[in-house]
């Protein structure tokens, strides 16, 4: 792609902020992040009508007040993971590690190492992502993180570099089938983020009792390999730190690729529904999930 000054302006911008908040530390620039996050919500707006149709779908049972509460933290939580995301640049692997208090099953990575290959792990857009295969590669894991190209190529190389840089392989979507076998029988464990479909092979599977067009990877990766299936998320806790929650997912083997896949997605898609329930301020709300429907979804179900 070639580069225009925009680019340059957005990488010069990008800079800047890793520059001036970096001395900071990440939490306290996360703050600052949070606040500017806040401003999406009011007085901006920005997507503040995606947000609250979602939310009002989704937890009918809550009061407006409540909902309204989740969509302020959802701004507040996008800010943080913002901020954080840019100065993963200035983390090393000790520094990394401190940022989380505790993993919760990490004894499903024990057992997947064991078998002597990697495994397959599946995220959604909740707490914060890239936080999550950085902090298992900090600690000894090898991850290789499945990334979509950003249009800003020298943003992508920013973002790849301090992925690489902290012990992460980086394998871009469009080399994903040709590179990722391998990468698994070489004992690494494939990151990847699996609900937002794009143009990706994917699957119709019910999210919050609608129909989300969900992506095929994770499952047919786990499917194909043999390779266990484990959700991972990196949430935020009330003292600013964070616990990593790893969950083993089943994977059904009844010798029809097809329907195992579409059993298989929506099983992962109902242990993310599940963390996400948990922490509702922490999901990206704002993305229209059930935007691409099958044409015999009924009324009651269409997208919010």
């Amino acid at each position: 792609m070639k580069i225009t000054w925009k680019h340059w302006l957005e990488y010069a911008l990008l800079r800047i902020v890793a520059t001036a908040l970096g001395p900071l530390g990440i939490r306290r620039a996360g703050w600052i992040g949070a606040r500017l996050g806040a401003l999406g919500y009011w007085p901006l707006g920005i997507r503040r009508g995606v947000v609250t149709r979602h939310l009002a779908a989704c937890f009918p049972e809550r009061t407006d007040a409540e909902r309204v509460a989740i969509a302020r933290a959802c701004y507040q939580h996008l800010g943080r993971v913002a901020i954080e995301s840019i100065l993963m640049s200035r983390l090393g692997p000790e520094s990394l590690r401190g940022l989380f208090e505790r993993i919760d099953g990490w004894e499903i990575i024990e057992r997947g190492r064991a078998r002597g290959h990697g495994f397959v792990l599946v995220a959604g857009h909740l707490g914060n992502w890239e936080l999550s295969g950085a902090y298992l590669s900090a600690i000894g894991v090898p991850v290789a993180a499945v990334a979509k190209r950003l249009l800003n190529p020298l943003a992508d190389g920013f973002v790849n570099r301090t992925r690489r840089r902290l012990g992460m392989a980086v394998v871009y979507d469009d080399e994903a089938v040709r590179k990722l076998p391998r990468l698994l029988k070489e004992g690494y464990a494939i990151g990847l983020l699996a609900d937002q479909a794009g143009l990706a092979a994917a699957t119709h599977v019910p999210f919050f009792g609608r129909p989300a067009r969900t992506p095929r990877g994770p499952s047919v990766f786990a499917l194909r390999f043999d390779a266990p299936l484990v959700y991972v998320c990196a949430a935020r806790q009330p003292n600013g730190k964070f616990i990593l929650h790893l969950e083993e997912v089943d994977v059904t083997h009844t010798g029809d690729l097809e329907a195992d896949v579409e059993a298989t997605t929506a099983r992962f898609t109902a242990v993310l529904e599940k963390w996400v329930r948990r922490y509702p301020g922490q999901y990206l709300w704002a993305h229209r999930r059930w935007k691409r429907q099958p044409e015999d979804t009924p009324p009651e179900l269409r997208e919010p």
